[in-house]
C-alpha cells in the first residue's frame, strides 16, 4: 500500500475510488466498506484509496477549545491504523492533516480542491453518517448532488451488524473502556492489538524481582509508546507478544501511565504499553529486542492501573499479575482465544 502525507506528491494515483473517514480501529463495519471499496475500484480500473485524518477532528477542536473531553478515546495508533487498511487490500492511504484550513473549509472547496482536484476521484463511497466541510455542512444529499454535476459516483454504506448490534468505532471503545476485549474482538474481527517500535526506559523491570545471583534477570519489559494521551483501553493484561521469536509468545502487560513510578521517568507523562513476556528468548538476550518492530495482542483484561506504596509492592504486584496470567494461559479460555484468531483471518479471507 502507498502512504502519502498530502496529496501533493509525484506518485499519487491519478484517479482512485475513495473513501473518507477516520477508521480508528478498522473494526468489521470498515473491513466491509474496504471490501465494496476495492471490488468497485477493480471494476473501474482504478486504484482504491483510503482519506483519513491525523489528528482525529474531534482531538483538533478539543484543543481548540481547551476542553480535552470533547477528543475521543483512540482505540489505535496511526501505524496500527495503516497496518490494518493495508491487510484489507486497500492500494492507497492519503493522511490529510487536521488543521485550521481544513475545518474552515466549505463543502464545496473540500469537494472540488480534495476530492476531484487533489485525488482524482471517480468513485466516493461514504458511511450512512458521513458529513463534511466547515461546520459538517456538507452530507451525503450535497456530495451525491456534485458527483452528479461533476462526473463522479456517489455510493452510501449501511451500517453493519453483528448479532443486531451496530459495529462502530463507538462500540468498540466502550468495550475496551469496560475490559471486555472478548466483545473488542468481535466487533474488531480480530483480537484488539498494539503495534510499535521496543524503545529505551529506566530499565526498572529487570531489577524488580532479580535474584541475587543473577541479577538483571526481574521482569524485563518491552516499551511500546502509545502516541495518544487518552487510549481506548488502559490497566494490566493478559498478552501474546508476536515479533521476538518463531511463534507468540505469552505476557503480561500495563497499558497506561504507570502510576507507581516517579513522573520524571523517561517515558514519563506518555502513555506505554510495557510488556513482559513470560518466557524471554534466550538468544535475545537483555538488550536485543530495542528498536523490534512487536505486535501484541491484548487477550484479557486482569484489573485497572493500580498505584503500589514502594517497589517491594510494585514487585509482589508484579509478580501476582504474571501468575494471574499463567493461569488465564493455562486454563481452557486460551485455546478459544486461539480458535477465535483462526475463524477471525477465515472470515477476513
Amino acid at each position: 500500500m502507498k502512504i502519502f502525507r498530502g496529496f501533493h506528491h509525484p506518485g499519487i494515483a491519478h484517479a482512485c475510488a475513495l473513501t473518507i473517514g477516520n477508521f480508528d480501529g478498522v473494526h468489521r463495519g470498515h473491513q466491509a466498506m474496504l471490501a465494496l471499496l476495492n471490488s468497485e475500484a477493480a471494476h473501474r480500473g482504478v486504484e482504491s484509496c483510503v482519506l483519513t485524518f491525523e489528528p482525529h477532528p474531534r482531538d483538533y477542536f478539543a484543543g481548540l477549545h481547551n476542553k480535552p473531553e470533547l477528543a475521543p478515546a483512540r482505540i489505535g495508533t496511526l501505524r496500527d491504523k495503516l497496518t490494518e487498511l493495508a491487510r484489507c487490500g486497500v492500494q492507497q492511504t492519503v493522511v490529510l492533516p487536521f488543521d485550521a484550513r481544513l475545518a474552515g473549509q466549505s463543502p464545496d472547496a473540500f469537494i472540488d480542491e480534495v476530492l476531484i482536484q487533489g485525488l482524482g476521484a471517480r468513485y466516493v463511497l461514504v458511511g450512512d453518517d458521513f458529513r463534511f466541510g466547515r461546520q459538517r455542512a456538507g452530507d451525503y444529499a450535497m456530495l451525491d448532488a456534485a458527483g452528479q454535476a461533476k462526473g463522479f459516483d456517489v455510493a452510501r454504506m449501511n451500517s453493519y451488524e453483528v448479532h443486531g448490534l451496530r459495529v462502530s468505532s463507538s462500540a468498540v471503545r466502550q468495550a475496551l473502556a469496560a475490559g471486555d476485549m472478548e466483545a473488542a474482538a468481535r466487533l474488531l474481527g480480530r483480537p484488539y492489538t498494539i503495534s510499535g517500535h521496543v524503545v529505551h526506559g529506566r530499565k526498572l523491570g529487570r531489577e524488580l524481582g532479580a535474584t541475587a545471583e543473577g541479577a538483571g534477570n526481574g521482569f524485563r519489559t518491552l516499551n511500546l509508546r502509545f502516541a495518544h494521551w487518552k487510549p481506548a483501553a488502559s490497566g494490566i493484561f493478559a498478552v501474546l507478544v508476536h515479533g521476538l521469536a518463531d511463534g507468540p509468545l505469552p505476557g503480561v502487560a500495563n497499558l497506561g501511565v504507570r502510576p507507581s513510578l516517579d513522573p520524571n521517568d523517561v517515558n514519563g507523562g506518555r502513555v506505554l504499553l510495557e510488556t513482559h513476556c513470560l518466557q524471554w528468548p534466550a538468544d535475545l538476550g537483555p538488550e536485543g529486542a530495542y528498536g523490534k518492530i512487536v505486535r501484541v495482542e491484548l487477550l484479557h483484561k486482569l484489573h485497572d492501573e493500580l498505584k503500589y506504596d514502594g517497589l517491594d509492592a510494585l514487585t509482589k504486584g508484579i509478580a501476582k499479575d504474571c501468575a494471574d496470567a499463567r493461569a488465564y494461559f493455562a486454563s481452557a479460555q486460551a485455546p478459544n482465544h486461539t480458535e477465535t484468531r483462526r475463524q477471525t483471518t477465515r472470515d477476513r479471507i
